[in-house]
């Protein structure tokens, strides 16, 4: 992977047709038609359940190549790390990177047993929400691990979120020119808009990545 992705948080919306879907077009086809515009996206069912080997496989042939899925973590991925990574690894190429939200405060002993126990070849993304963890970056980036929103580009990627429902397009410029110097500069950045029920956040995935060049 290398470069700037730019993509949402899911794909499956049916208010988004038909702003951003056609008029008419089957759900069953939202992914391809989705990465046929945009070249990444957040896979977030998962984080509620953990699809088979087969459904993996199903999304990844329905996108081109050079296209990246973000899979968020399901709760307690530590409890199933090895079941978890296998069945991603189905996605073969297509996997961009793994999502974990973290919730606790920071916890010294949690980082470097989960730092320890991951697969080196998936690329995984800590979103830490609480403060307490602030200043781990540069430990993350020794594992090339980092942190959600972390632009330093210390561990050679980046994975930013744009949580604003609506951008506007002045905004917006200024966002694909950051996104376009990270990835000039040899980050490689995967960055996504929030979704909401309009589909702004495919209107702005795609003028900021048409913006960025």
């Amino acid at each position: 992977m290398s470069g700037l992705h730019v993509g949402t948080s899911g794909w499956g919306y049916p208010s988004w047709q038909p702003g951003f879907y056609p008029a008419g077009l089957d759900r069953g086809a939202f992914l391809t038609f989705y990465a046929a515009h945009l070249d990444t996206v957040e896979l977030n069912a998962t984080k509620y359940r953990l699809p088979s080997e087969q459904q993996f496989r199903s999304w990844a042939a329905q996108v081109p190549d050079g296209f990246r899925f973000a899979v968020k973590a399901p709760d307690g991925i530590e409890g199933r790390l090895a079941t978890f990574e296998e069945r991603v690894r189905c996605l073969g190429d297509r996997l961009g990177c793994v999502r974990v939200v973290v919730e606790r405060p920071r916890d010294d002993g949690f980082l470097e047993l989960f730092l320890g126990s991951v697969d080196p070849t998936i690329r995984y993304a800590l979103d830490l929400r609480d403060p307490s963890w602030d200043g781990v970056e540069p430990r993350l980036s020794e594992a090339r691990v980092v942190r959600v929103d972390d632009r330093s580009g210390a561990a050679g990627w980046a994975y930013l979120r744009f949580r604003e429902l609506v951008y506007p397009d002045i905004e917006l410029g200024a966002i694909a020119t950051e996104l376009g110097e990270q990835a000039r500069s040899g980050t490689d950045v995967l960055a996504y808009f929030r979704h909401g029920d309009a589909p702004d956040a495919p209107r702005a995935a795609t003028l900021v990545r048409a913006l960025a060049g």
